[in-house]
This record gives structure tokens, sequence and C-alpha cells, in this order.
């Protein structure tokens, strides 16, 4: 699907175009002031029409864009920014609406599912086109707040593209948040009780930890290039947001260092813990080997078939050997108790 939000300077709002009309208003859209083409989920014919015939893009960049529709299965290119003759192109990685919908929910209910979907962006002077293959908050959330305030698409296409990667690093906050409440329970529950199903739920966290640490440290060299003025299609005054954009990144980039370490010095609190469970479990298990192994070598000298034996034709025999198993018993156990064992 196709949107088009184009600034109309002479009535001071945001024309919404349909894409039907993208060719033959060519000339118009082009020559304007700021253009914004949404591809969402588009066809290989919308892809064709705008990166191909309205914005003709590098091939290789082209290949970049589409690769989630190459390779399903791969995950989403790597965050990067590339400056090319006529336009300058980014890809970040958004968190995907699934993995947002399980913040808070309990991952051994469902499946687990990949963090990251790819948003590509290609800027010009006058024109930003997005294009990804997931319905993205960020871009939900940037289009409605330029419906409210239609007067900010006047500031151009790096203004508007900053507003979508804001959007986009913001949605790291209740993630990390997450991240960081599910340490806290864990590390109760490690305490308490150390089970295998912990140990395996805390590997996948760690497994999230990585990916998210991988890409904000690839995201923050992406905002740091574009906040230093290294291109000239970022506006000299739009600079400051993205470096607001970059500050977040930063922030974000140290509480995920903060959640890795904490995740590696759980599962080792996980394994002594387990160990130490595993040595108590063995100590009970000695002390009543300890305390049944005199009765059995009492029962076992008194079961034995000889016929000659001072006890066997005793009338008190079976008492006194009753008797003799249960004053070792207590015998071991005042042993332990005087230890302190017990």
């Amino acid at each position: 699907m196709i949107t088009i939000l184009a600034w109309n300077p002479e009535s001071n709002c945001v024309e919404k175009i349909d894409a039907a009309r993208l060719m033959t208003e060519r000339a118009r859209l082009v020559g304007g002031k700021c253009v914004w083409i949404d591809l969402a989920s588009p066809t290989l014919e919308e892809e064709a029409l705008v990166l191909q015939e309205f914005l003709p893009i590098h091939s290789l960049s082209f290949e970049d864009v589409t690769r989630l529709r190459r390779k399903p299965d791969s995950l989403p290119h790597h965050p990067k920014v590339e400056e090319f003759p006529d336009y300058l192109f980014v890809i970040v990685n958004p968190l995907t609406p699934v993995f947002l919908h399980q913040v808070g929910v309990s991952k051994e209910k469902h499946p687990a599912v990949k963090p990251f979907t790819q948003l590509s962006g290609v800027l010009t002077q006058t024109v930003i086109v997005t294009h990804h293959y997931e319905p993205l908050q960020c871009i939900d959330q940037v289009q409605a707040y330029l419906q409210r305030h239609q007067g900010q698409c006047e500031r151009g296409p790096d203004f508007v593209f900053h507003l979508i990667l804001d959007c986009a690093v913001d949605q790291y906050a209740p993630v990390l948040d997450y991240v960081d409440l599910s340490l806290d329970n864990m590390e109760t529950h490690i305490v308490q009780r150390p089970r295998p199903a912990l140990f395996v739920r805390l590997l996948r966290l760690k497994r999230e930890i990585v990916l998210l640490r991988k890409t904000l440290i690839h995201e923050r060299e992406v905002l740091v290039r574009l906040a230093r003025g290294e291109f000239a299609l970022v506006d000299e005054r739009e600079m400051v947001y993205y470096r607001n954009v970059y500050d977040h990144l930063v922030r974000f980039g140290e509480l995920i260092e903060s959640s890795r370490d904490m995740v590696s010095d759980l599962m080792q609190s996980y394994l002594a813990a387990a160990s130490n469970r595993l040595n108590e479990i063995m100590k009970v298990l000695t002390m009543i080997s300890t305390i049944v192994l005199p009765m059995t070598l009492i029962a076992g000298i008194y079961g034995m078939n000889f016929d000659v034996m001072p006890e066997i034709k005793w009338d008190y025999g079976y008492p006194f050997a009753l008797g003799l198993m249960a004053l070792t018993a207590i015998g071991a156990i005042a042993f332990f108790l005087w230890r302190k064992w017990l």
C-alpha cells in the first residue's frame, strides 16, 4: 500500500495524494517543499513504481530495501546510512508490533518472534520514501502527528525522518523496562528456588538482550553520522534533533549493557544456587544413609543363618536388636547436632 502526504504551501496544509496520480504529478511533487511516500507491505509493482520510476535508486540500495521479500527467513539488514549523489539511504531496525505486544507477557505461553523488522528510508531535498513490510507504530504515530500539526511538514524530509527515528527509538523504553523487571523477578526466584525452566528463560532473555545491544550499537553509529553534519541533505537546524535521538540511544545502550551484565551474573548465581541446593540434598541423603547404616549392620548380623549364636534362643533378643538399632540412630543424630550439621 502506498500512502502519499505532500505539503501544499498555498493552503498551508498536508495534502493526501492518490497513488494513481504519482507519476502524472511527479514534476510538482519533486519540485515541492516536502513529500512523504510510505510503502507499507508493498507489491512488486508498487516498489517498482516508487523506487525505480518516480525516484530511481541504485540497484544495490534496491536490493537492501527488498531484502526481507527476497529472503523472508533472514534477519533484517543491519542499520546503516549511505550517501549517493542525489539521495541519502538509511536503514534502521524498529521493533516489530508482535514483539512489542508480547512485552510483559510470559514467553512460555507464546512462541518466540523476531524482535526487529527493517525500515528503509530514502531522502532527497524534497522527498522522503519509507519502506517496510510490517505495520510500524512509529509510522502511524508520525502520520497522525503530521495530520494534527500540518505546519511541521514544511520543515522538510529531514525533519519528518527525525520524527520517525524518534518514535522508533522511544519504543525501546518499555522493552528495556520489561527486561529490567524480568531480571529482578528472576533474581528473587533464583535465590528461593532455582529450577531448570528458570535457566531456560534466562538463556532466552540473554539472546534477546544480545540482539537489542547489537541493533542499538549499529543505530547509534547511524545517528551519530546524521547528527554531526556529515550529510548535506540533513539541514543544520535539524542536527540538534538528531542529536537528541542519539542521546536517547546512548542512554538505552547503557541500560542494555547493564542488563547484559546482570543476566550474566544471574546465570552464574543460578549455577551456584543449583549447586548449593544439590549439596543440601546430598547432605540430607548422606545423613540418612549414615543413620540407617548401623541399623542395617545390626540387622545383617542377626539375620545370619548360623546355628550357634548366643542371642538366637534368647527371649529378649528381638527387643534387644530393635533397641540397639534405635540407640545407634539416636547416637548418630546427637552427633550431627553436636557438630551443628543439622
